[in-house]
């Protein structure tokens, strides 16, 4: 396991960045004020989380804890309750049906990570479109950009350090991933987050990044889009137009198998009329992107 680094990135707001990034080597987010702390999303594996949560607890702030999951993957969710039983759980709304539906199943995926005691735990105050936070001195705002990565992506902006929590709506140094979201409603996000103005972007999976990620993870999607005109003209699969086409100039990022998974989203949003974020059968979507991995399970270090 590479050291996680706990970074200010303005005045009392700090990034918990986990290297090298990649699937369930998640980030997270902490704004801290005198009565305690704020903490964006808690980690995939109980050892990770107990050390954010030292981390958090070394900084001398005062007891409360506040937790915002910027949607519901097990990575962000799955070790709320180490930030104690009286920590408030906020997220998406659309997230508790997401949480109940998806329950541990990262666990049985990678069944020969050490998770530890890992836990659904439901958010105790949801959201439709967007709330205001404040924790000390500084004032959030926290608002629903899905369906992008997920249908219930959550951000927490603050804007007068102009610092952006964006969950995994994009990603630094990682291959995106819109499977269970939207292709197109990821490109929509990202021009809404891209209009705030951002000077420090801290993504779900990756180092700390500035707005040009933006304008990387775009260029992706539209040519995720692209492949899949074209091997939807040409009668191909989703795998075989990942075959044809190849990770081209992002084959230097992270998890390029996420691009058979990609196409399906976009396949699907060819339809006319189709409806953003509907769910597909993930699990032989995910055997297909083994298949383009080579027959290998796509590696998970956490």
């Amino acid at each position: 396991m590479e050291s996680a680094s706990l970074t200010e990135v303005a005045d009392g707001v700090h990034a918990y960045v986990q290297p090298p990034g990649g699937w369930c080597v998640s980030n997270a987010g902490v704004v801290a004020g005198r009565d305690g702390a704020l903490i964006v999303d808690t980690l995939a594996t109980q050892r990770r989380a107990e050390r954010l949560r030292a981390s958090v607890d070394a900084l001398g702030i005062g007891p409360r804890r506040t937790v915002v999951n910027t949607h519901h993957h097990g990575d962000h969710t799955f070790n709320n309750h180490v930030f104690g039983a009286a920590a408030e759980v906020i997220a998406h709304e659309r997230a508790v049906a997401e949480l109940d539906g998806t329950g541990l199943a990262l666990t049985a995926l990678w069944p020969d990570v050490e998770w530890g005691d890992v836990r659904v735990a439901r958010p105790t105050l949801t959201f439709a479109d967007r709330i205001a936070l404040r924790v000390g001195e500084a004032h959030m705002e926290v608002f629903h950009v899905g369906p992008a990565h997920t249908t219930n992506d959550i951000v927490v902006w603050l804007p007068e350090p102009r610092v952006l929590f964006a969950g995994d709506v994009v990603l630094s140094g990682c291959t995106p991933f819109a499977l269970m979201g939207s292709v197109s409603g990821s490109l929509a996000a990202i021009e809404r987050l891209r209009g705030l103005g951002a000077r420090t972007v801290v993504c779900g999976h990756g180092p700390v990044a500035g707005p040009e990620v933006f304008e990387e993870n775009a260029a992706y999607l539209r040519r995720v889009q692209d492949i899949a005109a074209t091997g939807a003209a040409e009668g191909w699969s989703p795998l075989r137009a990942a075959r044809e086409a190849g990770p081209g100039e992002f084959a230097r990022w992270l998890d390029p198998e996420r691009l058979v998974g990609n196409l399906h989203r976009a396949y699907a949003e060819l339809t006319p009329g189709a409806t953003p974020g509907a769910a597909l059968d993930v699990p032989p979507v995910f055997g297909e992107m083994v298949a383009y991995n080579g027959g290998k399970l796509p590696g998970c270090l956490a």
